[in-house]
């Protein structure tokens, strides 16, 4: 069984850096759409059960109506798989935002608040999400780890040791206080380069950006796949 964890797709985004570029932006935006039915794709090819989305999936200031029903078709077609996501900074879980107001497919769970767990045949999945854009007092504390010898998955978007001002805006947590959870995996979101294959047995993973997001990140930028017997 495999599970695939994304993050920061940021949906509309803006490109502000690509201002001056006569269409790029909109080239941009389609290039995002285009990235993410890619990833929808491997998951119906692969009968893939869960899709783990760690924040910042659309621009909550930006996103129009017409890409939330694109996002939502998606989801729609791997009917099968369950999606659990996790609201960050850039698209917290607001008074009118689509997370409220939109009615997205079943096989979606949007963590709100306070940390959650969800049974599931599979795993015992914990997440938050943001509920304003800036969240800077979580309390890893208030986890309550399920006894059921089931995988634990912790999903959150944060800034891992973060150890300036900008980052202590964006729920830091302490890499580590992470690892003293023993969870089998906490995927995040926030940092748009990944983060993973650091060091033997990695629980903690950033996957990055889909794509690029600006001129200053370079390198590789896709998608985790984890496999679980």
């Amino acid at each position: 069984m495999k599970f695939v964890h994304i993050s920061d797709i940021h949906f509309d985004c803006p490109f502000t850096s690509l201002a001056n570029r006569e269409r790029l932006c909109d080239i941009r935006r389609m290039e995002q759409r285009k990235v993410f039915k890619k990833v929808i794709t491997y998951i119906k090819e692969n009968s893939i059960k869960y899709l783990f989305i760690s924040g910042d999936l659309y621009e909550n200031e930006y996103v129009k109506k017409s890409t939330i029903n694109y996002i939502n078709d998606l989801f729609l077609e791997i009917s099968n798989t369950k999606i659990f996501i996790t609201p960050g900074n850039h698209d917290p879980y607001i008074k009118n935002s689509y997370y409220e107001k939109f009615k997205f497919s079943s096989n979606v769970y949007i963590f709100k608040g306070d940390f959650e767990v969800i049974e599931t045949e599979d795993f015992n999945i914990y997440g938050m999400g943001f509920t304003e854009f800036y969240c800077k007092n979580v309390n890893l504390d208030y986890i309550q780890r399920l006894n059921n010898n089931k995988p634990n998955i912790l999903l959150m978007h944060a800034s891992l040791d973060g150890n300036n001002e900008e980052n202590r805006e964006y729920n830091p947590v302490l890499e580590s206080k992470l690892e003293t959870l023993n969870m089998d995996y906490i995927g995040l979101g926030h940092i748009h380069k990944p983060y993973y294959n650091k060091k033997e047995n990695q629980r903690i993973v950033y996957p990055g950006s889909l794509i690029s997001l600006g001129f200053d990140e370079i390198g590789e930028h896709g998608m985790i796949v984890r496999r679980y017997c």
